[in-house]
């Protein structure tokens, strides 16, 4: 049994040993480009589905603002899936970079184990709540939406355990170092949902019922493909007895992933108010108090969102695609490689964000016309370019803010990047998304998203500043070290 655990240490060594060797650009390219990928693929299973449903006539902005009102539901799912999946990642590859693999494969085979569970949970705990769910996600707005979430969160939800179960393993699968199968692997479910939506949406007339089945078979194919993989890892050769959960490994993995959670379970209580904020404040809007147009905010920004979740899925998919190799060079005690990869991160995630706020403020009206504005009132694409323009007006620190948390997650700072995205999902976007319509009114829901990220940038600021000088000390200390072995 020695003897072949330590062919495992020895194989687990000289596959991922590239991590601390190859020059740190190339590392970025080749981790991130799938990572990101992945997650823009993973991002677009809801996008499609508004971009059929919004030029759908039977559907329109209706069936816009009932995609709205479940999102938040599919964001709690993946908030489970990264919290188990990116806790894994990070572990595992610290445990490789330490050449520890047994404990590697504990800790795959145990957010395995717990990925199906939380998946099992969420179906019962959503079919049991749905009415309460969808009305504190404003699906109250009118009877017609109400009734579209209805039909598209049952179908939603009768599939969540592929969801989960896919998005915890892709990451994981790229810590054994294969983000190409990772980004395949998603891809090929996307590529099926959107081939079946716009057939199950037009020729065959299936309405939001048709939307949701094309995304759960896709999200299925992506789960069954992870699922092989399993069976097929490089790094990571798991035994049956690994698959017995264990209270130190899940110790050490949920709080690696505790970052990655917050920043999706806050992103759902700042959608809950903005939601409730929208009904609240356009029934006393002199347009969209009127019957025919109370959903239009609604799905508006819920269009807006979708173009950030786009934005944000790169600048995620660049932070978090580079987990293993901070991760393993933290391991290894390579300072000098984690200072190069957290300096290129930032430098890239900046240009990321002023690309995408040259595309809001300059081309909303292109934009929205995607999302069906030639069915509707000028309304919609009046409040819509308005929207863009106001609530996305600092993405810039958005991006910088987000590969922060991540960066700090992938160091091993749990509580720091905790603090961070805490401070800015919950204290920040929930307190003014409440608060700011009290004198602004609608406009004030628009508002409290660039407030949020400057305040939340001013922190994040003096932590990277801190992160930076405990990385130069740690060089300083590497090179003193290195002189004094080669003296």
């Amino acid at each position: 049994m020695a003897a072949e655990y330590q062919i495992t240490e020895e194989e687990t060594d000289r596959s991922n040993r590239f991590l601390e060797t190859e020059p740190v650009g190339k590392l970025i390219r080749k981790y991130s480009v799938p990572c990101i990928i992945s997650l823009l693929v993973g991002a677009l299973y809801n996008i499609v589905d508004q971009l059929f449903i919004s030029n759908a006539s039977y559907l329109g902005s209706y069936g816009n603002a009932a995609n709205t009102v479940v999102f938040p539901l599919t964001v709690i799912a993946l908030a489970a899936a990264v919290l188990i999946g990116d806790g894994a990642c990070a572990y595992v590859s610290i445990c490789l970079g330490r050449r520890t693999a047994g404990n590697a494969r504990k800790g795959v085979a145990n957010a395995i184990v717990l990925s199906l569970g939380a998946g099992i949970l969420l179906i019962v705990l959503y079919f049991a709540l749905e009415d309460p769910l969808l009305t504190a996600f404003g699906g109250r707005v009118n009877e017609e939406t109400f009734g579209f979430a209805e039909e598209y969160f049952r179908w939603i939800t009768a599939g969540i355990l592929f969801y989960v179960f896919g998005q915890a393993m892709n990451p994981i699968i790229r810590s054994d170092g294969s983000p190409k199968f990772a980004m395949v692997s998603t891809l090929s479910g996307a590529v099926l949902n959107i081939i079946l939506d716009p057939v199950f949406i037009f020729p065959m007339h299936m309405g939001m019922a048709g939307a949701a089945i094309a995304t759960v078979l896709g999200q299925a194919l992506t789960a069954f493909l992870s699922l092989w993989y399993l069976f097929h890892m490089k790094a990571v050769r798991m035994e049956r007895s690994d698959f017995r959960l264990n209270r130190a490994v899940i110790s050490k993995i949920l709080p690696l992933g505790m970052t990655s959670f917050l920043s999706q379970i806050s992103l759902v209580a700042s959608m809950a108010a903005i939601n409730n904020m929208i009904r609240q404040y356009g029934a006393l809007d002199p347009v969209f108090s009127q019957v025919d147009y109370a959903q239009i905010p609604m799905a508006v920004i819920g269009i807006v969102m979708k173009f950030f979740q786009i934005v944000i899925s790169i600048v995620v998919g660049m932070a978090a695609g580079c987990i293993p190799v901070v991760g393993y060079n933290v391991g290894a005690g390579r300072p000098d490689r984690t200072k190069a990869l957290f300096t290129k991160i930032l430098t890239a995630e900046a240009c990321v964000g002023g690309l995408a706020l040259i595309i809001v403020e300059v081309f909303p009206r292109s934009i929205i016309r995607l999302f069906g504005a030639a069915n509707e009132s000028a309304f919609y694409t009046d409040f819509a370019v308005k929207s863009f323009r106001i609530y996305l007006c600092m993405i810039v620190f958005a991006c910088i803010n987000k590969a922060a948390f991540i960066f700090l997650q992938s160091l091993g700072k749990a509580k720091e990047s905790t603090a961070l995205s805490m401070m800015r999902e919950v204290v920040f976007g929930v307190g003014f998304a409440l608060l700011l319509p009290l004198r602004m009114g609608l406009d004030g829901v628009l508002w409290s998203m660039p407030v949020s990220d400057i305040l939340t940038f001013i922190f994040s600021a003096a932590v990277i500043f801190v992160t930076y000088r405990e990385l130069n000390r740690s060089e300083a200390r590497q090179a003193e070290r290195s002189a004094a072995e080669s003296a």
